[in-house]
């Protein structure tokens, strides 16, 4: 095995797909010739041409309706949106065709494409670079969402991703791309879609994150340890739709307590549908209401402000006390 950054993970596993599976096609702004803005295609189109890693122009809208195109016609494109934020000249193009053109077609067609995001703030990054809204496209039938917290996995769901017969959203966690290195086969393999992981056992209470927030989950469990001794679980969703609900229900029925955390606004963000889920299947299981930690219900904001809207382990650890404490 080689130890990998996430951004490393990415790029294997876009090179495996390039490689095995000639119908890949990796597409976006600056993908080929400089490898992406945070270089996870670097090197792919020296090593597969350009007419399978291919620079577009700066046309969200177009970048996505080709790639429609291509995966009804038989092709597995990849197209990158530089930053999730940029999504949004698009959604008309994901909402309208990607998400519907199996329902549309009565199965005569598919439209197995990954669209590549790199999500959320932490980089002192311009306007709409930094936006985290997920649940947009999560409320959306017919497209899967995808976020890994750490190189194995995205690595493994990117495979897995680009295998599918159905559209998914990938969101890649930018604040963390080069945080940390784990060990990640250097072969095929993938890690199963609509599964979460327990990444740490515990009895007092659930904590359910993804993304760059899982890390900070485990560090605010780390701190409730220590400062209150309590036995924290923590849940990495890895799959935000489908969301993996016998994984999320078992634990909260084991603890009884949960907090769900995101850096998205706390209005209507995941983490609402996450409580209704718990309410409707283990409401009986429940000592305290559920808790959630969220950003605040403003835009992302400009650099000053960034380290403050994002929930940070003292912010995590206040919610947890709130529900302990209940």
């Amino acid at each position: 095995m080689a130890k990998m950054n996430i951004i490393q993970a990415i790029t294997d596993g876009l090179r495996v797909a390039l490689r095995d599976d000639p119908r890949v096609i990796v597409l976006g702004e600056d993908v080929g010739v400089n490898g992406g803005v945070f270089r996870a295609t670097e090197g792919l189109q020296a090593e597969f041409g350009s007419d399978r890693v291919v620079d577009t122009p700066l046309a969200e809208a177009g970048i996505i309706g080709a790639s429609v195109g291509m995966a009804v016609n038989g092709m597995r494109p990849v197209p990158e949106l530089q930053f999730f934020g940029f999504i949004y000249p698009a959604v008309e193009q994901i909402v309208a065709h990607v998400a519907r053109v199996r329902m549309r077609s009565q199965g005569r067609f598919t439209c197995p494409m990954v669209i590549r995001a790199p999500y959320g703030g932490g980089i002192r990054a311009p306007e709409l670079h930094g936006d985290s809204p997920e649940a947009m496209f999560v409320h959306q039938p017919g497209i899967k969402v995808v976020c890994p917290s750490n190189p194995y996995d995205a690595k493994g769901l990117l495979l897995a991703a680009i295998d599918s017969p159905d559209p998914v959203l990938f969101l890649e966690p930018m604040r963390i791309y080069r945080a940390f290195r784990d060990e990640v086969p250097e072969e095929r393999y993938t890690v199963e879609i609509g599964k979460a992981n327990v990444v740490k056992e515990g009895t007092d209470i659930s904590l359910y994150a993804w993304g760059t927030m899982l890390r900070v989950s485990l560090e605010a469990a780390k701190m409730a340890k220590e400062q209150h001794g309590w036995d924290v679980e923590v849940v990495d969703l890895r799959t935000l739709s489908p969301l993996d609900r016998e994984t999320i229900i078992g634990s909260v029925q084991k603890t009884g307590r949960a907090v769900v955390v995101h850096e998205a606004p706390k209005t209507a963000g995941l983490g609402a549908e996450i409580v209704a889920l718990i309410n409707d299947e283990a409401l009986l299981s429940l000592e305290a209401p559920v808790g959630r930690v969220g950003g605040y219900d403003a835009p992302q904001p400009l650099f000053s402000l960034e380290d403050i809207y994002a929930p940070d382990a003292k912010r995590i650890l206040h919610g947890i006390e709130k529900v302990m404490n209940f």
